[in-house]
C-alpha cells in the first residue's frame, strides 16, 4: 500500500477521535410546544406557530495524523462545531478553516483565540451555523517549501477530504487566518485549488509586494515569491467575498492597506486600533466569525 493510500486510511480511523458520534450528537434540551387556543365550535382550530429552535451547543474535538506531505511528523487538529439537535436529520454543517501563524499550531485556534466561544456566541444571536477547523501547518508559509513539505497540498488533499468524511459540507468551505496564516489563506483562496471556497478572511496578513530577503523564512528565493504571489493574485479574489483586518499599530499596516486597495469585488473589514497580537485578533474574530457564518449560509 503506498503512504497516500496510508495517510488517507489513517485519516479515516481518526474519525472516531474526539469528534465521534457522542460528540457531535449530543442533545440539546427540547422546548415545550406553546399552547393553543381552546376548539371553536364552528370552522377551522387555530394553532399557535412553532416554538423558536433553542441555539445550537457548540462542543470540541482534536487528533492528529502523519501527512504525506509532513514525513515523519504528527499534525495535530482541533475542531469545533455545533451539537446536532435532538432526533434530527444531520444537517451538512459549512466548515471553515484556520490557519495559524508564524509559531503557532492548531491550539491558536481554541486557546489563544477561543474561537469555539465566540463561535457559541455567534449561535446564541441566531447566526447561521457553522464548524470550525485547524491544522497544524508548522513555519512553512502553508505553500510548498525546498526542504519537500507542502502544508498547503495537505489541507486540500488530506485534511479538508476528513472534514468531509465526518459529514461537513465541502461545497460551503471558509479560509481565515492571522499573519502567515492571513497570507496563506488568501493564497489559496487565490490560487483556487478548493472549489468549494465561499469567503475569506485575513487578519493582519503578512503580505509583502516584492520579494525581500529579509523575509527569508516565508519563501525559498525570488522565484518561490513570485509563485506565491499574492498581490499579482488578486484578480482572481474578485468573486469571492473577502474580509481583512488589520491594526493601525501593526508594523504590516501599510503594506496591508496597499494590498487591500487592488483587490476587486466586495471587501470588509478595515482597520482600527491595535498591534500584531492575540488581544487585536480576539477584538476582531467575533466580526470575523460573522461574516463567515453569513457567506457560508
Amino acid at each position: 500500500m503506498d503512504q497516500s493510500a496510508l495517510t488517507r486510511r489513517r485519516l479515516f480511523e481518526l474519525a472516531g477521535i474526539g469528534l465521534g458520534a457522542s460528540a457531535l450528537t449530543a442533545c440539546t434540551d427540547g422546548i415545550a410546544p406553546p399552547e393553543t387556543s381552546p376548539p371553536v365550535p364552528a370552522g377551522p382550530t387555530p394553532t399557535a406557530p412553532p416554538a423558536p429552535a433553542a441555539p445550537l451547543a457548540v462542543r470540541t474535538g482534536s487528533g492528529s495524523f502523519v501527512s504525506a506531505f509532513r514525513p515523519g511528523i504528527a499534525s495535530h487538529w482541533s475542531l469545533a462545531a455545533p451539537v446536532l439537535p435532538p432526533g434530527g436529520r444531520p444537517p451538512e454543517f459549512p466548515v471553515a478553516v484556520f490557519l495559524h501563524g508564524l509559531g503557532g499550531s492548531h491550539t491558536v485556534l481554541l486557546e489563544d483565540l477561543a474561537a469555539h466561544e465566540a463561535l457559541q456566541r455567534h449561535l446564541d444571536a441566531g447566526g447561521a451555523p457553522f464548524a470550525i477547523a485547524a491544522v497544524d501547518g508548522g513555519n512553512t508559509w502553508w505553500h510548498a517549501r525546498a526542504d519537500g513539505s507542502d502544508t498547503q497540498s495537505m489541507l486540500v488533499k488530506e485534511f479538508v477530504p476528513f472534514l468531509g468524511s465526518q459529514g461537513y459540507d465541502l461545497g460551503r468551505i471558509g479560509l481565515f487566518g492571522i499573519s502567515m496564516g492571513g497570507f496563506g489563506s488568501l493564497l489559496l483562496a487565490s490560487q483556487g485549488r478548493l472549489p468549494g471556497v465561499r469567503a475569506v478572511a485575513a487578519m493582519s496578513p503578512a503580505v509583502w509586494d516584492h520579494y525581500d530577503p529579509r523575509e527569508g523564512s516565508a519563501f525559498d528565493g525570488p522565484a518561490d515569491f513570485a509563485a506565491h504571489d499574492v498581490f499579482a493574485l488578486r484578480p482572481r479574489l474578485a468573486a469571492v467575498p473577502k474580509r481583512i483586518d488589520c491594526g493601525t499599530a501593526d508594523d504590516l499596516a501599510a503594506t496591508v492597506r496597499a494590498y487591500r486597495a487592488g483587490l476587486p469585488g466586495d471587501l470588509e473589514g478595515g482597520f482600527r486600533p491595535g498591534g500584531h497580537d492575540y488581544g487585536y485578533w480576539r477584538s476582531v474574530l467575533p466580526a470575523v466569525v460573522s461574516f463567515l457564518g453569513y457567506n457560508l449560509a
